[in-house]
């Protein structure tokens, strides 16, 4: 045991940081006490918005609603994952917004909308007023903020699969469509209460609540939240010698949810005050709003595509990918038939392979990109070379399988098979 000699020893034999085998440890830092963490208050708040809706709409009320609120959700979830299918984002975090919108921010709404209206019915003794005030300000405050939380926390802690708009869109999207799933659910549970109270046997109150919520306006919720997803979706696209980018950082997501929430008190307005007014704003505001955001989606994916069609070229001319291969990249039918020709020639593990090679290769683009642009993380050279590593494992079933849907699909020039020196020839041995 050695000696304490001095009051300040000379710890000259220690290795320097990187190589320690002993390092200090915080709890907090551990990604299975942080998983365990999130886990439990989602279910937490799952459990009580679930029972709170259950004892508002009554338990038939609460299946009839849960059967018919369900509905539009595969169809929400697959428009956004079409338009995620560039770099899809990773599930685990899907799977976070959808259920921080189910329960989450469902249970922050309830509570901070029903205080806003008490409270204002006490202070005006005017319960109707209350009622229409707290729907047109209150609730696209709160219901905005809390949809947005999602998507800003998925913009701190999950950053690198956050790298512009279309990550934005999809996250808020899914944020929004479990919250507009858990609202359905109550409105449309509370609807067939009315109708079995009055006792016609009749379902008036139900379908008229269905075609409003489900029919007319599934993407609703989404319209409004994206605006916030946008804003965080830009600003994740600055780069770090931007001027006033500190600034840009705040101003960005701030005028996204500011944006969301006057649509979204637009939106409620409408609907309290006159039947025609709804109509009118339905027309004029929302179908244009929702073009438009459609519209700088698909832009923003193309842009992606176009990413990967100027990035990849430098890894092709330096021979770890073939010439061809970066048009077919940028391409999703290009994808699509390389994954079939895989699946034809080397079955399901090819078509597997061609995917992840395809996946990687995104993914590449994309690092290169951010590095380009002043995003250069610490390991750079490390993530490149894992990359690059495993696009290699992969390179001999998805080269040919890429290289033949580039020319397939037009992309580059196909020469006769006769001269085809370098792509597949079935007619060579």
């Amino acid at each position: 045991m050695p000696a304490l000699e001095s009051e300040q020893p000379d710890f000259a034999a220690v290795p320097e940081r990187s190589k320690w085998r002993y390092k200090p440890r915080r709890v907090w830092r551990s990604r299975l006490v942080r998983l365990i963490a999130v886990i439990t208050v989602l279910a937490l708040c799952a459990l009580v918005i679930l029972a709170i809706v259950r004892k508002e709409t009554g338990t038939e009320g609460f299946l009839v609603g849960l059967g018919l609120a369900v509905l539009p959700v595969p169809l929400l979830v697959l428009a956004f994952r079409w338009l995620d299918r560039v770099e899809p984002a990773p599930w685990k975090n899907v799977l976070f917004a959808l259920a921080w919108g189910a329960f989450a921010s469902t249970l922050v709404a309830i509570f901070a909308n029903s205080f806003a209206v008490e409270w204002i019915s006490s202070a005006t003794a005017d319960p109707g007023s209350a009622e229409s005030l707290g729907a047109t300000a209150v609730a696209p405050v709160v219901e905005e903020t809390a949809k947005g939380a999602a998507v800003l926390l998925l913009f701190l802690f999950r950053r690198k699969d956050f790298t512009g708009p279309v990550d934005g869109l999809v996250y808020a999207g899914f944020t929004a469509t479990g919250f507009a799933f858990t609202e359905n659910i109550l409105y449309l549970g509370n609807a067939f209460g009315e109708d079995q109270d009055v006792g016609s046997g009749g379902l008036g109150t139900t379908m008229a609540t269905f075609f409003a919520r489900v029919i007319m306006s599934p993407f609703a919720h989404p319209l409004f939240t994206s605006l916030t997803g946008l804003g965080l979706g830009f600003a994740a696209l600055l780069p770090a010698g931007a001027r006033f980018r500190r600034t840009r950082l705040w101003l960005l997501p701030l005028a996204g949810l500011l944006l969301a929430m006057g649509l979204h008190a637009l939106w409620n307005g409408s609907a309290t005050f006159h039947p025609l007014a709804f109509v009118l704003v339905y027309g004029m505001f929302m179908v244009p709003v929702f073009g438009l955001v459609t519209w700088l989606a698909i832009w923003s994916r193309q842009k992606e595509l176009r990413t990967i069609s100027g990035e990849l070229p430098a890894y092709a001319t330096a021979g770890w990918l073939a010439l061809d291969e970066p048009l077919a990249l940028s391409s999703m039918r290009a994808r699509s038939m390389a994954r079939g020709y895989a699946a034809r020639a080397f079955g399901k593990p090819g078509a597997q392979a061609v995917g992840e090679y395809e996946a990687f290769a995104t993914t590449l683009a994309f690092l290169r990109h951010r590095a380009r642009r002043g995003q250069v993380p610490q390991d750079f050279t490390a993530r490149e070379q894992e990359l690059l590593h495993h696009l290699w494992q992969r390179r001999q079933v998805a080269s040919p399988a890429l290289t033949y849907a580039a020319r397939a699909t037009g992309r580059v020039w196909s020469p006769p098979q006769y001269l085809d020196y370098g792509g597949f020839n079935p007619y060579r041995s």
